[in-house]
């Protein structure tokens, strides 16, 4: 199977560097590109069946509709596509507004050669991919917000030794499958437990149970 993509960037170099790529990879599909967001919604309005996006790989910063305008759009959807976040600038601070908007991950463009493929397939499979040169950055702006401090400790004490541990290869940046490697047991156990971990933390997805692992000290921001 082939996931299908959509580029969303208003560099057009940019577009077909990221278009090239993701095309290169046997099992990834580009079904289309786009200047800004409202062509991507256009083309998704448009689009049969059978060339609907899995993901959409978009630019935070764009003119007229942002990456974080288009995320929240794109969530709005019947059946919404993940969302791929590329940012040029390690400290961009909307990094955070785009993950809590609803984005499923985030990349710096200057690691897209070495890593946009792996994260799109993170991203279809339903996981999380939080580029580890932008997360110190995130972390700073999650502890400034006093609820997300506050709330860390009662999140995490709710949660079994156990699930610390998948919490833990998760905010590592482990797949499921990789987490189920490291700790003797079956994919579906795995998903069982990211599944508890978000209802215990009232955490809406991956991205935001991880920050949460980041805040609260349980996992540290590799250098």
């Amino acid at each position: 199977m082939t996931t299908r993509v959509l580029v969303v960037d208003d560099e057009e170099l940019v577009r077909s560097g990221i278009v090239m790529l993701l095309q290169a990879a046997p099992d990834l599909d580009v079904v289309g590109s786009a200047p800004d967001g409202p062509s991507a919604l256009a083309l998704l309005d448009a689009a049969p069946a059978e060339l609907v996006p899995a993901v959409v790989v978009t630019d935070l910063r764009m003119p007229g509709m942002s990456g974080i305008a288009l995320t929240e759009a794109l969530r709005r959807r019947a059946d919404p596509p993940r969302v791929l976040v590329l940012t040029t600038f390690r400290e961009d601070p909307d990094v955070r507004r785009v993950l809590l908007a609803g984005a499923d991950g985030y990349l710096l463009k200057s690691a897209a050669p070495r890593d946009l493929v792996d994260a799109v397939r993170r991203v279809a499979a339903g996981e999380t991919w939080l580029d580890p040169a932008v997360a110190g950055h995130l972390v700073a702006a999650l502890r400034s917000a006093p609820q997300v401090a506050d709330q860390s400790p009662t999140a995490l004490a709710r949660l079994t030794e156990r699930e610390r541990q998948v919490l833990t290869l998760m905010a590592q940046g482990l797949s499921n499958a990789e987490v189920a490697g490291q700790l003797w047991v079956e994919p579906g156990t795995v998903k069982t437990h990211v599944s508890r971990i978000l209802h215990k933390t009232d955490t809406r997805d991956r991205s935001q149970a991880i920050a949460l692992a980041y805040v609260s000290g349980l996992v540290t921001v590799r250098r």
